[in-house]
């Protein structure tokens, strides 16, 4: 027993530990263990504790198990050495002088009590291939933080703004005039993108002058998307891009459970509303 002697451990103590039968708790963890492992690699590591542990107790729920605490799987996450993807900060873009500028109606107040009450708009950029470009156009609704409209595009220009925002106007009902968020790039300040707006009868905001955060609904749902899937992979082609994209936001609106929405997802809590 010359190991037991190195380590300072009597015999009895070493034939003690190695006839000792796991406790319940730890047969527990090992199977919570499991499924953490296998919940982490099936969403390609974007989920942390918190949602890890939503989606975990949703599936116990299903199987008649009690709910786990949030801390256990955080302890659980650090043992197995897991930790959600880093968000990556947003590139700062050059602004442009606008012609025509709206006042900030929303004036940060990210909260509606409603669908279809407040949206939020933007354009974001996305690579593929060898340094080819595209350019993803989308609205936000305040009310469940769901995706109610969205574009992709090669160029970033006026008709991919139009096209984001003409679906998502004809799906109103008669008595809705959401407010319509933006920030003052070129497409928002266009003549036509504010005929578009008198004739649906919306009310038009843009953010501030250097003040991203004024549209900050939008710019952390872009955070999200590019965190949780387009930083993970390597696109070669357009339509795999599209492809990815399509997938996310399906599973984003219909999958991606949110503590704010009392562990729902957005189309789950919007159905509620409903």
């Amino acid at each position: 027993m010359l190991l037991c002697q190195l380590a300072k451990v009597s015999r009895a103590a070493y034939y003690k530990w190695l006839k000792r039968q796991p406790t319940a708790q730890e047969r527990e963890n090992e199977q919570l263990m499991a499924s953490i492992q296998h919940l982490y690699t099936q969403v390609d590591g974007i989920y942390g504790y918190r949602r890890i542990t939503m989606t975990i107790n949703r599936q116990r729920e299903k199987a008649g198990l009690a709910k786990v605490n949030k801390k256990r799987i955080y302890r659980l996450m650090q043992i197995g050495d897991l930790q959600a993807v880093i968000r990556r900060r947003p590139k700062k873009y050059r602004k442009v002088k606008p012609d025509y500028v709206a006042e900030n109606v929303l004036a940060r107040e990210f909260t509606a009590e409603n669908p279809n009450q407040k949206w939020c708009t933007d354009v974001t950029e996305f690579k593929y291939g060898n340094g080819k470009k595209a350019y993803l156009s989308a609205i936000i609704d305040l009310y469940d933080k769901s995706i109610v409209s969205y574009v992709l595009g090669h160029s970033n220009n006026n008709d991919l703004v139009f096209k984001t925002v003409r679906p998502a106007i004809r799906q109103l009902s008669k008595e809705a005039f959401p407010l319509l968020h933006s920030d003052r790039g070129y497409q928002y300040t266009s003549k036509e993108f504010k005929r578009i707006m008198e004739k649906a009868k919306l009310t038009h905001s843009m953010s501030r002058v250097g003040r991203c955060i004024d549209n900050g609904p939008i710019e952390a749902f872009w955070g999200t998307l590019k965190v949780e899937k387009y930083y993970l992979h390597k696109y070669e082609t357009y339509e795999d891009l599209k492809h990815a994209i399509d997938m996310y936001i399906k599973f984003y609106n219909n999958e991606r459970y949110q503590e704010t929405l009392n562990g729902l997802s957005p189309l789950e809590f919007r159905s509620q509303a409903a």
